[in-house]
């Protein structure tokens, strides 16, 4: 499988909507485009699966380890995989460019196209991008220039090559049009697949794609072998308000278990299963149609009560709540979640438990990342340590009752593979109803 990376100085630098048209624009020559992010990010995967028209998934070493990164491309793989990186190139954990997408790319050998948007500059230009190609062996082997117009690419281009030595494959014009715009791509597919269609053309009339796979590495992996299936059967929440799920998760459970989706919104009753899996999404925004959706509230009330196991992750957490804001939710985990203007809590995260819960055993450890605009009021008993790399930064989550479990931290399943293990085996070894 081919792949590259396209990866810019910092983030509103045009690398989303120049990735998106690249990929849209290789779809429409016929190729199978495999998408992929760097980071734990949910959205922009959302996007460039539809650009590819084929799920996209995540590569992130803190969360999957760098074994991890290889299973996630076996799990995903296509004629080639483009990579859209996270923030800038070099921008990591903390103050450092570990887990940057360039420590990601050099551990896959991913060669990356830097996306440049001249602001206010001529000959300025050319010393910062040279730094970034030439430091610490970045493995960027060429630049496409965002938002100029054709005499002033033709210009830059001239000087970036006799200076820096490095191709230049192309640009986009300054076009309003050519701005993500989250409202046609996440409400209207139809309009949104117009949207990614006129992308597509652009790219295609001034990027030079031929030269672009030329640059490509190839990477040599097996398709990825997923573990025996157990006799277990998962209900995940999936619709409007629940939606936020590593595909690496999914595509794990898919394949080991009997998956059956449900909309906390829209559904009267809940499959019979051994496991509700409630991931993050936008209870918030969704608070009023969750509360009157009674049959469901209620259903999930009285399964939770009666020992049902089921786990909350984020969103999930906050809908399992006794409220969000003024509207009640399902009120299996005591406390009221608050919804604010500014983010509480952003990054990666380790998490310890300290008591043996559905997820593993005291003292385990777990990689995850942490993203929320919201509080909890609760007195409930914390039984996780979360602690920031690289940080002392350090406070307490996951709230349970009975076999409920609530977090506000996301997992991904390549990098705790032990995690995914207990839960199933605990499932598949419940017998009687106990306290997870």
């Amino acid at each position: 499988m081919k792949i590259i990376m396209f990866t810019a100085p910092s983030s509103n630098s045009g690398k989303t909507i120049i990735t998106l048209g690249i990929i849209r624009a290789l779809k429409n020559k016929g190729l199978d485009v495999s998408p992929f992010k760097t980071g734990p990010d949910f959205i922009d995967t959302k996007y460039l699966a539809m650009a590819a028209k084929k799920s996209a998934g995540n590569l992130d070493i803190h969360m999957m380890g760098k074994d991890g990164l290889k299973d996630a491309l076996s799990m995903n793989m296509g004629d080639i995989a483009i990579v859209e990186g996270a923030m800038g190139y070099f921008d990591g954990i903390y103050n450092t460019y570990e887990n940057s997408s360039f420590d990601i790319g050099r551990s896959l050998n991913i060669p990356a196209v830097l996306v440049y948007s001249p602001k206010g500059e001529m000959f300025s230009a050319i010393p910062k991008i040279k730094g970034m190609v030439e430091f610490k062996d970045s493995n960027i082997k060429a630049i496409i220039l965002n938002k100029t117009s054709e005499p002033m690419y033709n210009l830059f281009k001239e000087q970036i090559e006799k200076y820096i030595g490095i191709e230049v494959l192309g640009y986009i014009p300054k076009d309003e049009d050519l701005e993500v715009n989250t409202e046609i791509l996440g409400l209207d597919l139809s309009k949104g697949d117009e949207f990614l269609e006129y992308i597509g053309e652009k790219v295609s009339k001034t990027i030079d794609l031929d030269k672009l796979m030329d640059l490509c590495n190839h990477i040599y992996i097996s398709p990825y072998t997923y573990p025996k299936k157990r006799n277990i059967k998962i209900a995940i929440a999936y619709d409007e308000a629940f939606n936020f799920y590593y595909k690496e998760n999914l595509n794990l459970l898919e394949n080991i278990c009997k998956v059956e989706y449900f909309s906390p919104l829209k559904d009267k009753s809940i499959p019979k299963v051994d496991l509700i899996y409630i991931g993050g999404g936008y209870p918030e925004e969704y608070r009023n149609k969750l509360s009157q959706n009674k049959a469901m509230v209620k259903g999930l009330k009285d399964l939770g009560e009666k020992g049902q196991y089921i786990i909350g992750e984020s969103g999930g957490l906050m809908y399992l709540t006794d409220s969000i804001e003024e509207s009640s939710m399902v009120g299996l985990l005591k406390g009221k979640c608050k919804t604010t203007n500014k983010l509480q809590r952003f990054g990666y995260v380790n998490i310890k438990l300290q008591k043996d819960c559905i997820l593993g055993e005291v003292g385990n450890k777990i990689f995850a990342q942490e993203y929320h605009k919201s509080t909890l009021e609760t007195k409930s008993e914390e039984i996780f340590h979360i602690n920031k790399p690289m940080s002392t930064r350090e406070w307490s989550c996951g709230y349970r009752y009975k076999n409920v479990l609530g977090y506000y931290q996301h997992i991904n399943f390549l990098g705790n593979m032990e995690v995914l293990n207990h839960i199933l085996d605990k499932l598949e070894n419940k017998g009687e109803v106990g306290c997870i």
